[in-house]
């Protein structure tokens, strides 16, 4: 755990995820800092997708705490989850990108429902499709486009309204090399703008060696000394 005071902008304190008698998460406590680029890695299995689940309440956690931008999200009610969720942006591995809308539609949805006027919803939706290479596909429907073009409408939709944290479930699994290279490009572009970036994967070769911080889980548990 990082010794991070109040520069932390998630913390876990204690947590606990169970499936029934299973454990998905146990006892993870972990500090994640401000502008933080960081890489949870480890096997399938290992309970990267369900500590992502349980920053945006997909999942409620079992046991412990989570605060998220200094509010503790196991107190949040029903109604205060979409206001959590625009703190958020998520990246998720099977892009979940609503088949019947154009890419245009899919970004914008966001800021519609954030109550952004129309006006500022095309200028930044315009802005952030040129940003990710894709302006000029902005009236294609998903099943239309590529694994790694729809990729890069999901970053797009993920980042459109400026979120403080990205959190990316295997963003680049199913792409070729290239594309891989664009996505990480463009979500090292986002951390230098000042977002706190949080990385599940399998791929070693995603890892910035020295550049990012690497947590580490096997069977639910954080590795002694993995956070590094």
């Amino acid at each position: 755990m990082v010794d991070s005071g109040n520069n932390a902008i998630i913390r876990l304190f204690h947590v606990h995820k169970r499936y029934g008698a299973k454990f998905a998460l146990h006892d993870l406590t972990l500090d994640i800092l401000k502008n933080e680029y960081l890489f949870v890695t480890g096997a399938s299995g290992a309970g990267k997708t369900t500590l992502l689940k349980l920053l945006y309440l997909g999942e409620a956690v079992s046991e412990g705490q989570i605060l998220v931008d200094g509010v503790n999200i196991s107190r949040i009610n029903r109604r205060g989850i979409p206001q959590l969720r625009r703190k958020l942006g998520i990246i998720f591995q099977d892009y979940k990108l609503i088949p019947t809308k154009t890419v245009y539609e899919n970004v914008a949805l966001v800021l519609e429902a954030a109550g952004r006027k129309p006006r500022l919803i095309e200028k930044k939706v315009r802005s952030v499709l040129r940003t990710v290479g894709m302006e000029d596909r902005m009236k294609s429907l998903p099943p239309g486009l590529s694994g790694g073009e729809q990729q890069r409408v999901a970053v797009a939709r993920a980042v459109v309204g400026d979120p403080k944290i990205i959190l990316a479930d295997e963003p680049t699994g199913s792409l070729d090399a290239e594309s891989a290279g664009v996505i990480m490009a463009f979500l090292d572009d986002f951390h230098s703008r000042g977002a706190t970036i949080i990385i599940a994967t399998h791929d070693k070769s995603l890892i910035r060696t020295g550049e990012a911080r690497v947590v580490r889980l096997h069977d639910g548990r954080q590795l002694s000394g993995s956070s590094i």
